[in-house]
């Protein structure tokens, strides 16, 4: 069960251990890492509303500024990070140990490629709320496996191992719509239980019932 929870973010989450960041390999999972563990901060900004990204991102401004509001409101944060910190020209990834996400500032000038990477790593955020709490490092699916669109498991297919597809398959598909992330982020963010607002898959509701999130009675 925790093994198959836990596969959401396996290929995109990587802990290195921490090195002065003048000694880092740049553009390495090590750079990343230290990139996730806050050691690294050289060109490193911290988003607090859409403001930071510039003037190209007013269209989206609203929708980015309720996903920021609901990241921090349960204590995670949204960086903006130079290319070199990066592995592999990575567009953005989300730390499920510290919750913070982190976009590649190399696709800054592409407003509508950068706002779907908010989207779909906001996503796993939103995923790793599902799972109970945020203060661990467990994510859960919230929606069922063929809810999601065949063209857009497809894509996930030619792009994810299958450990991490179902996860990669949602966070794709949120990150085509202008809603889905933020509505979730909202629900994790407010006094509600995403399991109360979000049907969850048995085998999620197995995993809160284990966890003592949820009761039979639910």
């Amino acid at each position: 069960m925790k093994r198959v929870l836990l596969s959401a973010l396996a290929a995109a989450t990587f802990y290195i251990p921490a090195a002065a960041e003048q000694k880092i390999k740049l553009r390495s999972f090590d750079s990343l890492g230290c990139l996730m563990l806050r050691e690294c901060t050289e060109g490193v900004l911290k988003v607090r509303s859409w403001e930071d990204l510039g003037p190209e991102y007013e269209g989206f401004g609203e929708e980015l500024d309720s996903i920021v509001s609901s990241l921090n409101a349960v204590g995670a944060s949204l960086y903006l990070a130079e290319s070199k910190h990066f592995a592999f020209n990575m567009r953005g990834v989300y730390d499920v140990r510290r919750n913070n996400i982190f976009l590649n500032d190399y696709y800054i000038n592409q407003p509508t490629r950068l706002i779907q990477v908010i989207r779909h790593e906001g996503w796993h955020a939103a995923q790793d709320c599902m799972a109970g709490t945020m203060d661990n490092t467990f994510t859960a699916l919230i929606h069922a496996e063929e809810a999601v669109p065949d063209w857009i498991r497809r894509g996930a297919e030619r792009t994810y191992p299958k450990n991490v597809l179902p996860f990669e398959a949602e966070a794709m598909w949120a990150m085509y719509s202008e809603t889905k992330t933020k509505d979730a982020l909202g629900v994790c963010a407010s006094n509600k239980k995403m399991w109360d607002v979000y049907e969850p898959t048995p085998l999620t509701r197995e995993w809160l019932m284990e966890e003592g999130f949820m009761d039979s009675d639910s």
